[in-house]
């Protein structure tokens, strides 16, 4: 199988939250996109490994993905560990992403910004041919950070989800195991409608920075290039 579009997230639910939106739109624009989830979320709070399968299908589903599979390494268990980085390698070889998508490379969570630095090293590694991997050779074209969980952070693009939002909500509360009933507001487990109001209020901070209602962020290390500088969008003033 060879992908478009990956999205490598240490949990199940991290793509939904963070960029299911442009995964949506994404598939909607008829690219061929996979989810690659590292772990099965066992030392979650709530739920457990069985139910948020069960949850991450559901998801799948709602967005229209062709390919999701997980590594099973350990939930708050991500390391750098040479292992780690070869068993992600050998899904670039296998899938062959032109663009991947990976969590920022700093955060809160350690098996978050663990999943960026050791998933970039996978990349490189898929691309070294005396490595005992199998399969050709292989580097994806672009790797793209979602940064939505660092939201201090000034993105380097935003994609435009005004269209895939509700989809995108859909999608978020297929993990039902995760919220709280409605009088319950914690921080971690939001109530269904907390939730709403957050991941709308997010996306439409970062919508306004390109001149549209909701958007998603992302980073990348290297330059942009640009042929035509007349039509670049959003407005300097």
């Amino acid at each position: 199988m060879e992908l478009d579009v990956l999205s490598i997230a240490a949990h199940r639910d991290d793509t939904e939250l963070t960029c299911g939106g442009t995964i949506i739109k994404m598939v909607q624009a008829g690219y061929r996109v996979g989810l690659l989830d590292l772990t099965a979320g066992e030392s979650g709070t709530r739920g457990n490994a069985a139910l948020r399968e069960r949850e991450a299908d559901r998801a799948s589903k709602i967005m229209g993905i062709v390919h999701r599979e997980n590594l099973y390494m350990p939930d708050a268990g991500i390391e750098h560990l040479r292992e780690y980085k070869m068993n992600i390698a050998q899904k670039i070889r296998d899938l062959r992403p032109r663009t991947v998508i990976l969590p920022y490379w700093k955060g809160r969570h350690p098996d978050h910004y663990t999943t960026g630095q050791i998933g970039y090293e996978a990349c490189f590694f898929a691309g070294l041919a005396k490595l005992p991997l199998k399969g050709k050779p292989y580097r994806p074209h672009k790797i793209i950070y979602s940064s939505l969980y660092v939201p201090a952070l000034r993105p380097t693009f935003v994609v435009d989800i005004t269209e895939q939002l509700e989809k995108k909500l859909k999608a978020i509360l297929a993990y039902s195991s995760q919220f709280s009933a409605e009088e319950d507001m914690q921080n971690l487990f939001p109530s269904r409608q907390d939730l709403r109001e957050r991941v709308a209020s997010l996306a439409r901070h970062f919508g306004l920075l390109i001149g549209v209602r909701y958007g998603e962020p992302f980073v990348m290390r290297e330059v942009a290039a640009v042929d035509d500088i007349v039509t670049i969008p959003v407005r300097s003033i």
